[in-house]
C-alpha cells in the first residue's frame, strides 16, 4: 500500500551557485559516497532527499545527509535511510522505496514513492 509521494524539481544553475558560494552544503547534504559526483548527478540526489521529505510529510526529522541513493545491482537508483530519517519510515511502517531521478533542459527532477506492507497505508 503506498503510505506516502513525493516530488521535487531542482535548477541546475542555481544549486551549482548555491555549492560554489557555500561548499559546506557537500557535506551537510550529502552522505560521504555521493559528494565526488557530478553537479547534475548531486541536484537530482537533492531532489531525491527533498522527495523523500515529501513522502513522508516531517521535514522536522529529515536530516538530508540521513537520505543517501545508492544504485541497486542493476545500477537503478534507491535509497537508504539513516537515523532520524530511518527511525520515522519504521515508525511509519515503510519497508520499500521506489526512486526515479531525472536531468535535463538545466534541471532535475526525482520523484519518490514509500510502500507499506499495512492495507490501511502506514498512515499514524
Amino acid at each position: 500500500m503506498i503510505a506516502g509521494i513525493g516530488v521535487d524539481i531542482v535548477d541546475l544553475e542555481r544549486f551549482d551557485r548555491a555549492i560554489a558560494r557555500t561548499p559546506k552544503l557537500l557535506t551537510r547534504l550529502f552522505a560521504e559516497s555521493e559528494r565526488g559526483l557530478p553537479i547534475h548527478s548531486l541536484a537530482a540526489r537533492f531532489a531525491a532527499k527533498e522527495a523523500v521529505v515529501k513522502a513522508l510529510g516531517r521535514a522536522d526529522v529529515v536530516v538530508a545527509s540521513d537520505v543517501e541513493v545508492v544504485p541497486d545491482e542493476h545500477g537503478n537508483p534507491g535509497l537508504v535511510l539513516h537515523g532520524s530519517v530511518a527511525e520515522e519510515a519504521a515508525a511509519r511502517g515503510i519497508t520499500r522505496w521506489h526512486l526515479t531521478m531525472t536531468h535535463d533542459a538545466g534541471v532535475a527532477c526525482a520523484f519518490v514513492v514509500a510502500e507499506t506492507d499495512d492495507p490501511a497505508g502506514g498512515s499514524r
